[in-house]
């Protein structure tokens, strides 16, 4: 008699083993192009938060919070200080805060999500390459080669922040825009820099279970206004009767 795996559990040990044959590309590289265990602590890290991320888990930014500090102190060796001060600064913080957010309002292991009209979408996108074009512009004396992706990288992550601290579902498109600006600068960056393959490995791991998020967000948001439909039904099913 043949036992199949339930879909879910299928899925489960294929990011297992995504995960750790990431994790085992991250160490033969980084021995290989001597990269600093410090520089490489992070990325063991965001393996799991980006797992956790892949069920769109409200334990991903509680951890995430932390490892943006170890982040920061790498972009700063490496002078993406735009990314640098928005890691320290601004996701560190604003993940715990989110965590703090979608724990008073759970769902499973996930949050209440909703989604951002069209005028605050159209917002949101001009806003955000006003403010690319601000920091672009500020970086120009720092003698980064890299401003223009550390810009765009660095808007995306504070906005994918700020959408994921306020449950809008729109985080997890954002953060696919961001990974592919982090994959194309770490591409950039190996001609200088070749121990930064590390990094794009793990942004190319990043860029799946994002996807996943993105599918998996999308799949929470309609049980739960499914749910919220059934209920707002049964109120007058009842009135009806009575």
């Amino acid at each position: 008699m043949k036992h199949s795996f339930p879909e879910s559990n299928r899925k489960n040990i294929a990011f297992y083993f995504l995960m750790g044959i990431t994790a085992i590309l991250i160490t033969v590289t980084g021995i290989l192009f001597k990269q600093s265990f410090l520089r490489m602590l992070p990325l063991y890290i965001s393996l799991v938060i980006a797992l956790l991320q892949s069920h769109v888990s409200r334990y991903a930014p509680l951890i995430g919070s932390v490892n943006a500090i170890l982040y920061g102190i790498v972009y700063i060796y490496y002078h993406l200080y735009a990314s640098a001060a928005y890691a320290i600064l601004i996701s560190g913080p604003l993940q715990l805060v989110t965590f703090i957010r979608w724990s008073k309002q759970p769902w499973q292991g996930s949050t209440i999500l909703r989604k951002l009209s069209t005028r605050q979408r159209l917002a949101v996108s001009v806003i955000s390459l006003l403010l690319c074009g601000i920091v672009c512009f500020m970086l120009q004396g720092t003698g980064s080669q890299y401003r223009v992706l550390d810009s765009a990288s660095t808007i995306l992550g504070i906005l994918a922040t700020v959408l994921t601290m306020l449950s809008y579902i729109e985080y997890t498109v954002i953060m696919l825009l961001g990974q592919v600006c982090s994959i194309v600068l770490y591409i950039a960056m190996l001609q200088t820099s070749p121990e930064q393959i590390t990094y794009l490995i793990q942004s190319v791991y990043t860029m799946v279970c994002t996807v996943s998020a993105f599918l998996q967000a999308n799949q929470i948001y309609t049980k739960q206004q499914a749910q919220k439909s059934k209920n707002i039904s049964e109120p007058t099913k009842e009135k009806q009767i009575s």
